[in-house]
């Protein structure tokens, strides 16, 4: 079975295949840097690391393009009122997104191109427009995609001309051909300062949203490419407008278009406008990094994730599970390289259900499937059996960014990581020689001592090990 993947024009399933056999280039839409990232962000972020790191494994050379959008009216809006540059605004925020991307173990882009980098790209896309007759200047610094003067205007999402609303930061009737025409280039206004605008043929302003990322896509991507992404909500009119102007300048653009579903608290969606925005940084202060990217990628990406205390527990309990035949069953057949890990022929099952559309939930029945069997191994003595489990399981989580040894690298890096574990040892060998002597209430007070301190105990016949306490529901609250 070849991969097979939803694409969101056509509205079904259909098989993949690369415009060069081999390779595929993938254009994600990235971040609006204008608040820190919140949980739904990075629903999209890994799904499509997920989609990266599955084509990379079958053999493909991905090219990854994820763009920043630095510069909008929210931008603007927000830097003023908190009285710092918009361009300062802009990049403190996106620090804060590269750093939740890193966080939780994406892999980065090959190109993360910025808007603001590309504004002669978007005006030589302008410029060939205008020269088609699909756009046209309303004013000084103003100039609007006709949308009547492309015929299959709304077929991305399948809806009539005649059905449509314009956005609502897009209803200037006055001076636009039609309400739903949409800004190729929006005019200077008066109070935004001046360095957030550029001279074009059309008079001084800045970029329109989906001028941006056409122009960035057909840079680094070409004319035409594989695979367009990003999160649901941005089908329309983001994505809409996208393909209309890009194939009315001439170009394939997007042979396959692919989308997130969003995080919902309580069936809404997780956004700043709703209040219900749980930030990066808040979640993380309460729940592993590993954890919470395994709650974001074990639902299948286009199914609504609802996020509640449940999510996490659940989420965590799992990944204990697999945090713990790992470290078990190197403990005792010993450590096995990451080339060997990354190179191992994966189950039937896990590829067949990663190849229909990147069914994660039934991928992860295979883990599961072969978990259980490498614990069965362990406790049966066949070493033998328990390495070649411990292989499958890590090789299996690495699709998904999740292979716990490779966690468990990072994160004991640090030079603190290091420091308990030499504390920890210190106390583990003490009382290893109090169990020998038979003192055994010396042996329980450290064991105790280390627990109030969140330190797990397991006792095994390779001698004592110890692991960090999981955070409970009740730490969360």
């Amino acid at each position: 079975m070849s991969l097979r993947l939803y694409d969101t024009a056509t509205r079904d399933v259909r098989d993949f295949v690369p415009l060069v056999e081999g390779e595929v280039g993938v254009y994600v839409c990235g971040a609006t840097v204008q608040g820190l990232p919140h949980i739904g962000h990075m629903r999209s972020a890994v799904a499509f690391d997920v989609l990266a790191r599955w084509l990379a494994r079958t053999g493909h050379r991905v090219t990854l393009v994820r763009n920043v959008t630095d510069i909008d009216d929210k931008i603007l809006a927000k830097s003023a009122a908190a009285g710092e540059p918009w361009w300062a605004w802009a990049a403190t925020h996106e620090r804060a997104f590269t750093h939740a991307y890193d966080a939780l173990g994406n892999l980065p882009p090959t190109y993360e191109p910025r808007a603001t980098g590309h504004v002669t790209d978007m005006v030589a896309l302008m410029e060939r427009l205008v020269a088609a007759g699909h756009a046209y200047q309303a004013g000084e610094g103003d100039v609007y995609f006709d949308v009547r003067s492309w015929e299959p205007y709304g077929s991305l999402t399948n809806q009539r001309l005649e059905d449509l609303t314009p956005a609502t930061e897009e209803v200037d009737a006055g001076v636009k051909k039609d309400p739903r025409d949409f800004a190729l280039w929006k005019a200077a206004k008066p109070g935004e300062p001046e360095t957030a605008s550029w001279p074009t043929p059309f008079g001084r302003g800045r970029p329109g949203w989906h001028l941006e990322c056409s122009a960035m896509a057909q840079r680094y991507l070409g004319d035409t490419f594989d695979i367009h992404g990003g999160g649901l909500d941005l089908r329309f009119p983001h994505h809409e407008n996208e393909q209309a102007q890009s194939r009315a300048a001439g170009y394939d653009f997007a042979r396959l278009w692919m989308h997130s579903a969003w995080v919902t608290q309580g069936g809404a969606k997780m956004s700043k406008s709703l209040g219900n925005g749980l930030l990066v940084t808040e979640v993380l202060d309460r729940t592993r990094a590993a954890v919470l990217r395994f709650a974001l990628a074990g639902v299948h990406y286009r199914s609504m994730l609802e996020w509640t205390a449940e999510t996490v527990a659940e989420a965590d309990t799992t990944w204990d599970r697999f945090v713990g035949f790992v470290d078990r069953a190197t403990e005792r057949v010993g450590t096995v390289p990451a080339e060997e890990v990354v190179a191992a022929a994966l189950p039937a099952g896990f590829v067949a259900a990663m190849d229909d559309d990147l069914n994660v939930s039934a991928a992860l029945a295979a883990v599961h499937e072969h978990l259980k069997a490498g614990n069965t191994a362990l406790a049966g003595g066949d070493d033998a059996a328990a390495r070649t489990e411990l292989v499958l399981v890590r090789s299996m989580l690495d699709v998904l960014g999740l292979d716990p040894a490779a966690w468990s690298t990072s994160s004991t890096s640090t030079s603190s990581t290091t420091a308990l574990d030499a504390l920890v040892t210190c106390e583990l060998e003490a009382r290893a020689q109090a169990r020998a002597a038979k003192d055994f209430a010396t042996s329980d007070a450290i064991r105790d001592r280390l627990a109030r301190a969140g330190i797990v105990v397991e006792d095994s016949t390779l001698g004592a090990r110890w692991t960090l306490a999981a955070t409970t529901t009740e730490d969360q609250d």
